[in-house]
């Protein structure tokens, strides 16, 4: 993902960099539980375990995109396009990360059990889904 700054940094010189490094996305271990967490992959009947069927169809990053075509991101910036995959997928990276936010991750959530961050932004609408199912919690 360093690559994808460089991309959307060459938007005059190289647009098709551009094109690319706007809908260029990771999803790692934090996006993909943050969208199971919240309760998006249920809602969108995607149960699947983090790994190669997050790039699958209905997968993590389908989702996204879908996501990113509900936002004009030229709201947040008027330079920005207005479907950008690769920024809704940076700040629910950055919303998790221990270097961002740090609300919605292992380290504040214990996987057995539903989120109880009462401060979160997002807790009125969210799911609060335990990521793992013990039978003797």
């Amino acid at each position: 993902m360093a690559l994808s700054p460089v991309l959307i940094g060459a938007r005059t010189i190289r647009p098709l960099w551009y094109e690319a490094g706007k809908v260029m996305m990771a999803v790692d271990t934090l996006v993909h539980n943050f969208l199971h967490r919240t309760g998006i992959l249920g809602e969108c009947g995607a149960f699947h375990a983090y790994g190669p069927a997050c790039y699958q169809q209905n997968g993590c990053a389908e989702i996204i995109r879908a996501i990113s075509e509900r936002i004009d991101a030229r709201a947040l910036n008027p330079r920005f396009p207005v479907v950008f995959p690769r920024f809704v997928q940076h700040a629910i990276w950055r919303f998790c990360a221990a270097d961002g936010l740090n609300l919605c991750n292992g380290n504040r959530i214990d996987d057995r059990k539903a989120c109880e961050i009462s401060y979160c932004y997002l807790r009125q609408k969210c799911h609060r889904t335990p990521l793992k199912l013990y039978k003797n919690q």
